[in-house]
């Protein structure tokens, strides 16, 4: 019975004598049979493993490509502590997507840190050039779920809090060719804020590839990452800056009208986007900094409409 896996970068390592399933698997899918529920994957980057929690969707079918969405945890958070505490193995279950929580690489007392190119992390320093390239690594982490399990790689995603939520919009700006779609949870960025002046945006600093969809979630009452903005070079624009920036990137024409989802909950978004490209923030008028003013169901109702084009590697 497969309870458990361990992965490398391009490379499974599971004896497929030890398990004929496997191989039987391969011959007529993409991925080896795997057990629905959670498992932990290690995964090897820079000389040194960093375990993943995998959650594989009930319905996983081997034959069949899955989507993979990153699930990346708060400042001083490990993967498995967001896993549960983002509450995604129902939601994942319902739309059928792979859930991959890592640890970042910034070992921060008993949590991790994550290194977004030339940004403070929450302990005020800017990492330099020894810490571990999270950029590759959650690549890496990609690449390790692809080869062990039937991934679909023209729909991979990333969403995140707070910190892991700058991360996930790091990733949109460096790594458009990758993925297709990203929904951080009170974390959204569009690059780096400017040096002389940190209300605005560096434009510089976030160029992607091509259009990336964008779906951010917010509370009006955070006291962390406002969405006002003014905390320095590690949050220093508002959100509607970042959101406007997004705008621009994915060629969008303007902004609708706000539009209340619910008592506590309204939407901004914007019209006339480039293909592949979709801005909209989700914003709960009483809620703070926490993964509760999400609403997962929505998350991967809009992140699986988005997929790479044909082109993209």
């Amino acid at each position: 019975m497969l309870l458990s896996f361990q992965v490398r970068p391009f490379i499974l390592l599971i004896a497929l004598a030890v398990w004929p399933a496997a191989a039987s698997a391969r011959s007529s899918g993409c991925g080896a049979p795997v057990a629905p529920g959670e498992r932990v994957v290690d995964v090897r980057h820079e000389g040194k493993s960093r375990p993943v929690h995998l959650y594989v969707p009930a319905g996983y079918d081997p034959a069949r490509p899955t989507p993979l969405l990153l699930n990346l945890h708060g400042s001083g958070g490990t993967g498995k502590d967001q896993f549960a505490l983002s509450g995604l193995a129902s939601a994942a279950d319902q739309h059928g997507v792979l859930v991959a929580s890592p640890d970042a690489g910034i070992a921060a007392r008993e949590g991790f840190l994550w290194n977004v190119p030339g940004v403070p992390t929450v302990a005020g320093t800017i990492p330099g050039p020894e810490a571990p390239d999270d950029t590759a690594y959650l690549v890496a982490v990609t690449d390790a779920v692809a080869a062990a399990l039937c991934v679909d790689k023209s729909r991979l995603y990333a969403t995140g809090l707070s910190g892991g939520g700058r991360m996930a919009s790091w990733l949109a700006c460096a790594r458009a060719d990758r993925f297709a779609a990203i929904a951080p949870v009170v974390g959204l960025r569009a690059g780096r804020a400017r040096a002389d002046e940190t209300s605005l945006v560096d434009e510089t600093s976030c160029r992607p590839s091509r259009p990336v969809a964008v779906l951010a979630f917010a509370g009006a009452r955070d006291r962390t990452n406002p969405n006002a903005g003014g905390e320095g070079l590690r949050w220093g624009y508002s959100m509607d800056r970042a959101m406007q920036r997004w705008a621009q990137l994915n060629g969008c024409a303007m902004p609708a009208p706000t539009a209340w989802i619910d008592a506590r909950r309204y939407r901004q978004h914007y019209t006339g986007c480039a293909d592949g490209g979709s801005v909209e923030a989700r914003i709960d008028a009483e809620g703070g900094h926490n993964w509760t003013v999400a609403d997962t169901g929505a998350m991967l109702g809009f992140l699986l409409a988005h997929r790479l084009p044909e082109q993209a590697d």
